[in-house]
C-alpha cells in the first residue's frame, strides 16, 4: 500500500487493505486448528501487518519531513483501521460473547491512547522506570551509609543493618512490579501512568498494589507523579480509593482525554470523535452479531 501524508484521511483504503490481508491469511490458514488457534494466528499476523505499515509510514515521514501531527494522525488511522479488521476477523472464526468483547475493546483502548505519547507533539521523553530491586538496593545503600556514619561500635552498626535487612525480607516476600503502562518525562518531572478501561467488582488486590507502587515512587523524592487514566465514567469505590489517596492523580472519562491532551499536546478525543465510527466502519455481519447479542454498547471510547 502506498503511504502518503493523506493516509491519515484514507480510512476506506486502509480498511480495504487490511481486509484483503485478512482474507489472504484465512485462505492459507491450517483448517485443522481449533477456533482459538485460528484466532491467535490471525490476530498475530494482522498485528504484524499493522507494524509493517507503521514502519513504512515512519520512514516516509522522515524522508519527506512530515510534521509531528501528520505522522501521528497517519499512525492513528492505520491503528484504528487495523483494530476494525482484527475484531471482524476474530469474530469470523470465533464469535465474540460479552466477556471477551468488552474486555477486548478495553485492551485496544490503552495502546491507542499511548500513541499520543509515543509520537508526541509536546517535548516529552519516554523512559524505563527503576525495578523494585534497583529501588531496594538504592534505599539499602543509603541507609547503610547513614548507619556507618554513626559514632557507635561496629558490632552495633552491623546489628542495625541486619535488622533493617530483616524487615525488608518480611515486607517483600516477592518482587513488586513497579512497571506501569506508560512512563514519560517532561523536563525534570517524571510521570508514571496506569491505564484502565474501568474498575470491576474484584479489584482489591490490584488497588492495593497501585497504592503501594505510588507510595514507593513518592518516597523516592525524585519528581515522580503517578497518573491514573480510566476510560469509563462509571467507577466504584476502588477508583475513589485511588483518587482520594493523595498519591494518585486519577481521572476518568472526558477528564482522562483532557489530561492526555495536556501532556502529549494532541487532542486525541477530537480525533476519536471525528474519525471513529464503529457501527458504520465494522462489517454489516459483525454489527448484526453485536446487535443481536447486545454488544454494541461496549463500542464506546
Amino acid at each position: 500500500m502506498d503511504i502518503t501524508r493523506n493516509t491519515r484521511n484514507a480510512k476506506n483504503e486502509l480498511m480495504t487493505y487490511f481486509r484483503s490481508e485478512s482474507e489472504n491469511l484465512k485462505s492459507i490458514l491450517n483448517q485443522k486448528l481449533d477456533h482459538k488457534g485460528k484466532a491467535k494466528i490471525l490476530n498475530s499476523k494482522l498485528v504484524s501487518c499493522k507494524e509493517e505499515l507503521i514502519l513504512a509510514t515512519k520512514k516516509k515521514a522522515a524522508e519527506e519531513n512530515w510534521t509531528k501531527i501528520e505522522l501521528l494522525e497517519c499512525i492513528l488511522m492505520i491503528t484504528y483501521c487495523n483494530y476494525v479488521v482484527m475484531l471482524e476477523t476474530r469474530n469470523s472464526v470465533w464469535a465474540y460473547e460479552y466477556m471477551a468483547f468488552s474486555r477486548r475493546i478495553g485492551e485496544l483502548w490503552e495502546p491507542f491512547c499511548k500513541l499520543a505519547f509515543e509520537y508526541p507533539i509536546n517535548d516529552l521523553e519516554l523512559f524505563t522506570p527503576p525495578s523494585f530491586s534497583d529501588i531496594k538496593n538504592r534505599v539499602t545503600s543509603e541507609f547503610t551509609n547513614k548507619i556507618n556514619e554513626l559514632d557507635i561500635l561496629d558490632n552495633k552498626k552491623e546489628s542495625l543493618i541486619n535488622s533493617y535487612l530483616a524487615v525488608w525480607e518480611m515486607v517483600t516476600s516477592g518482587e513488586i512490579q513497579m512497571n506501569l503502562d506508560l512512563h514519560f518525562k517532561i523536563g525534570i518531572e517524571k510521570y508514571v501512568v496506569d491505564f484502565k478501561s474501568g474498575f470491576g467488582s474484584n479489584e482489591k488486590g490490584n488497588t492495593n498494589r497501585l497504592l503501594l507502587v505510588a507510595q514507593i515512587y513518592h518516597d523516592l523524592n525524585d519528581n515522580y507523579n503517578p497518573l491514573l487514566f480510566v476510560r469509563s465514567m462509571e467507577n466504584n469505590n476502588y477508583f475513589n480509593t485511588l483518587k482520594n489517596s493523595g498519591i494518585w492523580n486519577a481521572y476518568s472519562g472526558a477528564d482522562t482525554y483532557v489530561e492526555i491532551y495536556k501532556y502529549s499536546g494532541y487532542n486525541i478525543k477530537e480525533w476519536i470523535d471525528n474519525n471513529i465510527d464503529w457501527e458504520n466502519d465494522l462489517s454489516q455481519d459483525f454489527v448484526a452479531h453485536l446487535r443481536i447479542n447486545n454488544l454494541l454498547q461496549y463500542l464506546t471510547w
